[in-house]
């Protein structure tokens, strides 16, 4: 076997793994792995699988898969606390489920369909997917950690699973180098990283050739670096806050797994690092939710790796990013969330994170990421009080792309209520040609306009023209001043448009958003659409109308500052445009878990279309301690 090469102490290590604080942190998922304990295994069908393939539904196959790793990680971590017979039997049970398991690929990434025709998995052609890569690295980690145990327990599983990553990852790995998320044919993105890191945690802990380690990890930093050149100079990610843990972060990871086998990041890398680095804390908008874009919850879904944040942000020196992670020592659930994976569990439990200090968050008070296009401001920097405003330039090709170039978000006391609806329950077509039929992604659901009848288009062409901010008022203060500028017009498959200016402004004091567009056509313009224009705001909660004015109320549970009662009202001149209320129920799981059980798009329809002219609407609280009251 293998010396143990990935970066956390085995199950030898009594004094980490039986110590009162690990224990502790566990005593839930303990509690969990000795009840479901002798249950039968979740078990992925052949039916299930096929029917993405059929019916286009991938989440009742991926989710028995989920279950099943869950709960492996569940038995791993009660092994290593007690590595009595019982428990490592269900942890060798586990493992050789998954070894068993025809295809450690999901199968909406499969591409045995397109090659063979095929709805089940072709075996002798293992595809390296997100998926296999998830299921190499778990076991690796599972080697790592209770390799001894499992050596004096079952003789033989080692061998077997060391085989079935071979076969359905490294080789595939090193041999077949045309992948598309390497960037053959096609920009560099999430799936990059997060496969390549789990690749060498499977490459560190069970690769026993030691030229053929050294090469793969030479594959992999090649790769890392990659997609670290892929990134702007800003450090912005264009796929938003919840794909920068599956891209950024990932990365992030990686590169704390070759360090263990001797390469760390060359300058330029650690520069994109740094930037990076800083991108959480500044979508941050105050409890849980966040400025989100692209396919991403403004709640997270799913617990992310603060630990790595930490220890990244205290390396390049940046104390905010530090700070903000630290944050999340103190929420409720402790050291450790039994959701995560087994890899970041274990980072979790080890390292200098366990003993971090809780801190408050930074809540800074202005971010802008000029080469994503993404501004954001608040007018009361380090609370959640007040009100805080986003703004998307960049352009309608990007990863995991809504069409979106303009669109705002605004948050009243942390909680976004003029929103962006985010990631749905992914199925078959999310990502096909009919990806831009889904309302959740198209323009019209977006708090952007429809010029003269016509939505925002896809495609790199539609883009922001121009991406200006400018602030007059320091980030420490709240003086008056902050304002974000987006031309508009190259976003709209709409001849003669010569501009469409959006100016969104920010007065801290008055805890004020306005936005203003100005638009000019050409007179002479054949062409020219003659639709209606239609201005859409999509608002979670509760919305009244009345003439000139809706009154937005969202209060989720855990509503993170800001006294009960607050509204934000939305107001323009009645005279321009006829107003609308359009209720969409939420039947998309990972919608209503954000959203509750509906969101309203408020719809200002111009009552006249003429060739040059502004329009602005108006944002401000209402209600208790609000200088407007409703």
């Amino acid at each position: 076997m293998t010396a143990p090469s990935l970066p956390a102490p085995d199950v030898t290590d009594r004094s980490l793994w039986a110590g009162p604080r690990v224990a502790g942190a566990l005593a839930p998922t303990l509690a969990a792995a000795d009840a479901e304990r002798g249950a039968p295994w979740p078990q992925p069908l052949a039916s299930q699988y096929a029917r993405f393939f059929r019916d286009g539904v991938r989440t009742v196959y991926e989710a028995q898969v989920a279950a099943r790793q869950a709960r492996l990680t569940r038995a791993t971590l009660a092994a290593l606390v007690d590595p009595s017979d019982d428990r490592v039997d269900e942890v060798v049970d586990g493992v050789l489920l998954l070894c068993e398991q025809s295809s450690w690929c999901w199968a909406a990434h499969d591409d045995t369909f397109d090659r063979f025709g095929r709805i089940t998995p072709t075996v002798t052609e293992p595809y390296l997917d997100l998926g296999a890569g998830e299921v190499a690295a778990q076991l690796a980690w599972v080697d790592h950690l209770l390799g001894p145990a499992l050596d004096e327990r079952a003789p033989g599983v080692r061998w077997r699973v060391r085989q079935e990553a071979q076969t359905r990852v490294l080789r595939p790995f090193t041999e077949r180098r045309d992948w598309w998320w390497l960037g053959v044919d096609h920009p560099i993105m999430n799936w990059s990283p997060w496969i390549q890191g789990n690749v060498l945690a499977a490459n560190l802990a069970l690769e026993e050739d030691p030229d053929q380690r050294s090469a793969t990890s030479a594959l992999v930093a090649e790769g890392i670096a990659a997609y670290w050149a892929s990134l702007p100079d800003d450090g912005g990610v264009d796929e938003g806050y919840h794909y920068w843990w599956q891209g950024a972060a990932r990365a992030l990871e990686a590169q704390d797994l070759l360090a263990s086998a001797g390469i760390e990041p060359a300058p330029e890398a650690l520069d994109r690092i740094r930037a990076t680095v800083a991108f959480p804390h500044a979508m941050h908008l105050g409890g849980d939710w966040y400025v989100n874009v692209a396919d991403g919850a403004a709640r997270p879904l799913a617990t992310w790796p603060w630990n790595v944040v930490h220890a990244w942000a205290q390396r390049v020196g940046d104390d905010a990013a530090a700070q903000h992670a630290a944050s999340y020592r103190g929420r409720p659930g402790g050291l450790f969330d039994e959701r995560a994976s087994l890899p970041r569990a274990v980072g979790l439990l080890t390292g200098s994170w366990a003993d971090a200090p809780a801190a408050a968050p930074p809540l800074v008070g202005r971010s802008v990421f000029p080469a994503t296009g993404i501004a954001v401001a608040r007018s009361a920097p380090g609370s959640a009080r007040g009100v805080a405003v986003s703004v998307k330039g960049g352009h309608n090709d990007e990863n995991h792309n809504h069409v979106d170039v303009g669109s705002v978000i605004v948050a009243l006391d942390g909680v976004p209520v003029v929103v962006d609806a985010g990631k749905p329950t992914y199925r078959a077509g999310t990502f096909g040609p009919d990806r831009y039929d889904l309302w959740v992604v198209r323009g019209d659901w977006h708090n952007v306009p429809r010029v003269r009848g016509v939505e925002q288009a896809p495609g790199p062409q539609y883009a922001a023209g121009a991406f200006e901010v400018a602030d007059d008022g320091a980030d420490a203060g709240a003086a008056p001043g902050w304002r974000a500028r987006v031309e508009l017009a190259g976003a709209y498959p709409v001849p003669g448009l010569e501009h469409w200016w959006r100016d969104v402004r920010l007065d801290p004091d008055a805890e004020t958003v306005t936005v203003e567009d100005s638009w000019r056509f050409s007179p002479s313009e054949p062409g020219t659409p003659d639709g209606p224009t239609a201005w859409h705001w999509l608002l979670a909660g509760d919305v009244t109308l009345t003439p000139g004015r809706a009154v937005v109320r969202f209060a989720p549970d855990d509503t993170p500052d800001g006294p009960p009662g607050r509204t934000l009202a939305l107001t323009w001149d009645v005279a321009d445009v006829d107003a609308e209320l359009d209720v969409r129920a939420l039947d998309d799981p990972e919608l209503a878990a954000v959203w509750g059980e509906h969101l309203t798009r408020l719809r200002l329809t111009a009552r006249a279309e003429a060739p040059s002219g502004a329009f602005r609407v108006t944002m401000r609280p209402t209600g208790s301690g609000s200088q407007e009251v409703a």
